[in-house]
Order: C-alpha cells, then sequence, then structure tokens
C-alpha cells in the first residue's frame, strides 16, 4: 500500500484537510496580491527571478538538511522541462495580473484544469468523457462573459485585454504543467520538486539578466521575502491536504480564492468587481466542478502543482 493509501485510510474525517486547504489558499491568494504590488512596482520579469532565487535558497537548505540523493539525468530533464514550462507560466500571469483587477485574474485562471483535461488526452491518451466536453464549453462561456464585460467598462482598454490573453495563455502552459507535475512525482521526492523547480525558474529567467535584471530597492526585500513565505507554506499545507483527503472534497475549496481575491483586491487597490466577472466565474467554476467528476486528479488547483 502507497504512503498516500495508507494516510487516506487513516483519515476519519476530511474536516481538518479540508480547513487546512482553504487556508493554504488564503495564504497563496494574499501571495497573489503581494505579487501584483512588487509587479506594479519593478516589472513581472525582476519580481519572479529574485522570488525565485529567494525560495531557491529556502528549499535548498531544506533539501540538504534531510535524506537526498542527486537525481539521475532523466529525472533532471524532467526537472529542466517544467521549469521553462513554469518559468513561463508565471511570467504570462504575473504580467497579466498587473493590467487586470485581482478578482478577474483569479477567475479566468480558474480554466487551467479544463485545459489539462484536454491536453491529457493528447498528451497521456486518456478518453475524454462527455460531461467533461460541456464543461470546457460551459468554461468558454464563462471567459467569453469576462472578456465582453470589459469592452463595457470606460476604464478597460487595450492593456486590459492584453492582460486577459496573457492570463489565459498562462492557464495553457500551466495546463501542460500540470501533466509534468504528475510524472515528476512518481519519480522525485517533494523538497526535490521544490528546490528544482524554484532553481530551474531563476536560471531559466537568469538567462536574461544581463539585460533586464535590475538589482531590488531594500524596502522591496521585505515583501519578496514575505512573498516567498506565503508561496512556500501555502504549497506545503495544500500538500499536506491532498496527501490526508480525497481530491473529491478539496477541489470545490480552491475557488475560495476567488472571494479572496474580491476582498484584497477591494482593500489593496480599491478594485470593484463586476457582474460579468461574477457571472462568468460562476460558470467556469461549475465547469471545472463538472470536470472534476470526470478526472479529479488533473482538476486539482494551480498552487498544488506550482
Amino acid at each position: 500500500m502507497s504512503v498516500k493509501s495508507s494516510s487516506l485510510a487513516g483519515a476519519i474525517s476530511p474536516t481538518i484537510p479540508v480547513l487546512v486547504c482553504m487556508f493554504a489558499i488564503f495564504l497563496l491568494s494574499g501571495m497573489d496580491a503581494a505579487m501584483k504590488v512588487l509587479v506594479i512596482a519593478v516589472g513581472v520579469y525582476n519580481t519572479v527571478l529574485w522570488r525565485s532565487m529567494l525560495a531557491t535558497v529556502v528549499a535548498g537548505t531544506g533539501w540538504l538538511a534531510g535524506p537526498r540523493s542527486l537525481p539521475s539525468a532523466s529525472v533532471l530533464k524532467l526537472h529542466a522541462l517544467r521549469a521553462v514550462v513554469g518559468s513561463t507560466v508565471l511570467l504570462c500571469f504575473f504580467w497579466g495580473l498587473a493590467r487586470l483587477p485581482l478578482a478577474e485574474a483569479i477567475g479566468l485562471s480558474f480554466v487551467a484544469p479544463l485545459f489539462a483535461l484536454l491536453l491529457a488526452a493528447l498528451l497521456l491518451g486518456e478518453r475524454i468523457q462527455r460531461q467533461a466536453i460541456w464543461a470546457s464549453l460551459a468554461g468558454i462561456a464563462g471567459v467569453a462573459i469576462i472578456v465582453a464585460g470589459q469592452f463595457g467598462q470606460k476604464t478597460y482598454g487595450e492593456d486590459a485585454l492584453l492582460g486577459t490573453a496573457a492570463v489565459l495563455a498562462s492557464t495553457v502552459f500551466y495546463a501542460y504543467n500540470l501533466i509534468l507535475a504528475r510524472q515528476q512525482a512518481l519519480v522525485a521526492k517533494p523538497v526535490e520538486i521544490m528546490l528544482f523547480q524554484n532553481l530551474g525558474v531563476a536560471v531559466t529567467l537568469g538567462l536574461a539578466a544581463p539585460w533586464l535584471a535590475v538589482a531590488l530597492p531594500s524596502n522591496l526585500w521585505l515583501p519578496l521575502a514575505g512573498v516567498t513565505a506565503l508561496s512556500l507554506a501555502g504549497q506545503f499545507l495544500m500538500s499536506w491536504a491532498y496527501a490526508r483527503a480525497e481530491a473529491q472534497y478539496l477541489i470545490p475549496t480552491e475557488y475560495s480564492a476567488f472571494i479572496w481575491a474580491m476582498a484584497l483586491g477591494w482593500f489593496f487597490f480599491d478594485e470593484a468587481v463586476t457582474w460579468t466577472t461574477l457571472a462568468g466565474a460562476g460558470l467556469i467554476v461549475a465547469s471545472c466542478l463538472i470536470a472534476a467528476r470526470s478526472n479529479p486528479k488533473l482538476a486539482e488547483p494551480i498552487e498544488a502543482a506550482v
């Protein structure tokens, strides 16, 4: 029996894992809000680069402190591939986040599990069930409602539409990232994955450092440390929850991120939420819950695999 199966068998109730998962989502939502502040201040490239470098130091310390072994060449290749894909996800998402209301960006990002289901059929040969097809159509309708609502707002312009395109592009790359994460989980431990994921992103982005990197202002190091701590804590708690309760209980809690995004966007950025964003996000959430019934593993949330 696997470790995960044993932990699930020993769990009396999913209540505690669900509460832990919801708290993890709150931490990660706070991380998104803090990242938006940093991206506006120094740009998406430098924010992601410095965060990845700091996270590498933290994850590397954890890796060195425990039992470890160097990964094989094939595993290193998988780590490197996911790092490149992950870098693209982060750059696209946070670039778009700086140009959209927080709730709208989070709502759009929820379509990622739908893309993961489609890619699973293309790359893993899985059969797409009818309910997944209907879920995908509902998700597309939700995105269309959100985008249509942008045209009716005077405050929205070309920049917002480009931000929407960037967030949607990040969800496509993330869907592939999610599949790579499943493959990684079979050959590497969580601490190793966190180390090489952050190290790979830092190295990938570091290739452009001579032209794009700037020194981080001293007053932004504390927010950057907070962002890194929120990210690692959220990922750890979510991984803990998914090891102790079935995905069917935990997947719906992911969509509480939209509530946190509305609250944080209003509190920190004075962002109002339009009815089209609410309606579109509602359709997307419903479609993802339908899709989760057809393939719960690939419908798990972004934060569990980043």
